[in-house]
């Protein structure tokens, strides 16, 4: 009897976690059915950055979107600095991920808003995601933070606010911050440090946080955006 009661409780045990993979991998994928009725767009937005050692002024910005993954960011008199694979790495990018496991990971709450926790890995293994962790606005269908470990540009975080565009799944606001010790630059790159700051082999390696966020003013949505802009 007893021999029966713990393959019952087993049993059990993995019906309700089938269950539960079940329910979090219809989640996410609503949530991608959403977001991809974006086919494109062009943002206007400011950025700041916050990197300790590096000048970068607060700059208005253009954002051009296409799908499935194609992201560009241009800033006023230059190129962004930004991480290599980092704004790259936005929600598009994650949810393009078709195969993978969606594992449920608790509640808790965002500005007020529950939020369910699901982990979603991909089944490629060799995909430079490892492993994103999702928060989700499950009444709005709106992921309000993600988590992302990647193999080659470290761990990011993406924190979301929305408001006009949620019904596309866009953001208004995007705080994105990471580990300095991981920043890595596109080839042909070239930064403008602080007078007096350039940092040593040693500072690069301190895990300190940068920060860079960005404020979307107005976007136009599938209304072509054209592949040039992307080289």
């Amino acid at each position: 009897m007893k021999i029966k009661y713990v393959l019952l409780c087993c049993l059990t045990c993995f019906s309700l976690s089938v269950l539960h993979a079940q329910e979090m991998t219809e989640l996410v994928n609503k949530v991608k059915t959403k977001i991809e009725t974006v086919t494109d767009y062009t943002a206007t937005a400011v950025m700041k950055v916050d990197i300790e050692f590096i000048k970068a002024p607060t700059s208005s910005v253009k954002i051009y979107y296409k799908k499935p993954n194609k992201f560009k960011l241009k800033k006023e008199g230059g190129i962004s600095i930004l991480p290599k694979g980092g704004l790259s790495i936005n929600l598009n990018t994650v949810l393009t991920i078709n195969d993978f496991v969606a594992l449920a990971a608790g509640e808790t709450k965002i500005d007020n808003m529950p939020v369910k926790i699901v982990k979603m890995l991909p089944n490629d293994e060799n995909s430079d995601i490892i492993l994103s962790t999702l928060y989700i606005d499950e009444k709005n269908l709106l992921i309000r933070k993600v988590v992302t470990t990647t193999r080659e540009t470290g761990t990011y975080e993406l924190n979301m606010t929305y408001g006009a565009y949620s019904q596309w799944g866009l953001p208004d606001k995007v705080i994105f911050s990471f580990n300095t010790k991981d920043y890595k630059l596109p080839k042909g790159v070239t930064l403008e440090f602080d007078e007096g700051k350039k940092p040593s082999d040693a500072d690069k390696l301190k895990n300190k946080k940068g920060k860079v966020e960005i404020s979307y003013s107005s976007y136009i949505i599938n209304k072509g955006v054209d592949d040039s802009l992307f080289k």
